[in-house]
């Protein structure tokens, strides 16, 4: 069935890529994040783990509002390890860090989602496509706080 929501196909299709690299990055983190919360280990174990914990569990929900959104401009979502390994901008952690390092991969990893998502707006913006720029903006918000707070621990 055809899509008339007053977006063209191609702006939509614009659109979803963008969000499919932002999906890619968001799940890329969430599963860098959940493996830190598994692995930390030192004197803010306890903190970190916690902390960990419950940005994974935001993230988990937040991939879920990316694909919903490009399924909803009319695009199949990512969902795969090769396609999310092709798309993201995150490195991806092999091995298991101390601590601090854990935090500066965490810090670099939520300012790359920003990045993503500050990647998309214009094209959302260009058609007036609200719904994406508003998710844009809280992704961007979120990120850029919880940047903020990592960066935070680093300092003494």
């Amino acid at each position: 069935m055809q899509i008339d929501i007053g977006i063209a196909e191609n702006d939509r299709r614009e659109i979803a890529e963008g969000l499919s690299r932002l999906l890619a990055d968001t799940y890329t983190l969430y599963l860098k994040t959940h493996s830190f919360h598994w692995n930390v280990t030192g004197p803010m174990f306890n903190t970190l783990h916690l902390m960990f914990e419950t940005q994974y569990n935001e993230l988990a929900l937040a991939v879920d509002l990316i694909a919903e959104r490009i399924r909803a401009l009319g695009f199949p979502a990512p969902g795969s390890y090769a396609q999310y390994s092709a798309l993201t901008s995150i490195q991806e952690a092999t091995d298991v860090p101390k601590a601090e390092e854990m935090i500066r991969q965490l810090v670099a990893g939520q300012e790359a989602v920003v990045r993503t998502a500050r990647s998309v707006f214009p094209a959302a913006e260009k058609v007036g496509d609200e719904p994406t720029a508003d998710l844009l903006t809280q992704r961007m918000q979120l990120h850029e706080k919880t940047a903020w707070m990592l960066r935070s621990m680093l300092e003494s």
